[in-house]
């Protein structure tokens, strides 16, 4: 942040001051200065597909998708499962998952552990608007979301 801020200020120092007349500016450059900022959330992936130890053993559970919700707040987000090439199990902090459907083949997801997702400023993960980044820069649109529940 100092690394920002300091060039702006030298600039206003270096700046000639205001003359008497405010109409008068005669040699005087108006500039503009926009400073963004970018926030990328990290999804770890979980092995072995829950991130809690105890429901380990369990490797073969199987999962029946239902309606899911439109949009989920990112900070709800604690992991990721890569399900296949077109979607990705999300694991939320109550326990729960989201199956991330993609409207795209997206390959690169497996290659490499977790996955991107970018910060919008209403802090929501929304199918039909948001995307999926895998770590190796290819990008894959989320379609929809389900609900899953673990098959008795």
């Amino acid at each position: 942040m100092a690394n920002v801020v300091l060039p702006f200020i030298l600039m206003l120092a270096l700046a000639p001051s205001a003359p008497a007349d405010p109409f008068a500016f005669d040699g005087v450059e108006i500039a503009q200065v926009s400073i963004r900022q970018r926030i990328i959330i990290r999804i770890p992936r979980v092995l072995g597909g829950h991130p809690m130890p105890e429901a380990m053993p369990n490797r073969s559970l199987r999962w029946n998708e239902k309606r899911g919700p439109r949009c989920v707040s990112a900070d709800l987000l604690e992991g990721a499962v890569i399900t296949g090439a077109d979607s990705v199990d999300l694991i939320v902090a109550d326990g729960s998952r989201l199956r991330a459907e993609l409207d795209d083949h997206c390959p690169a997801l497996d290659f490499y552990s977790g996955l991107y997702l970018k910060q919008t400023s209403d802090g929501l993960v929304c199918a039909d608007r948001d995307s999926i980044r895998a770590r190796s820069g290819s990008i894959c649109k989320i379609d929809r979301f389900k609900r899953l529940e673990a098959r008795r």
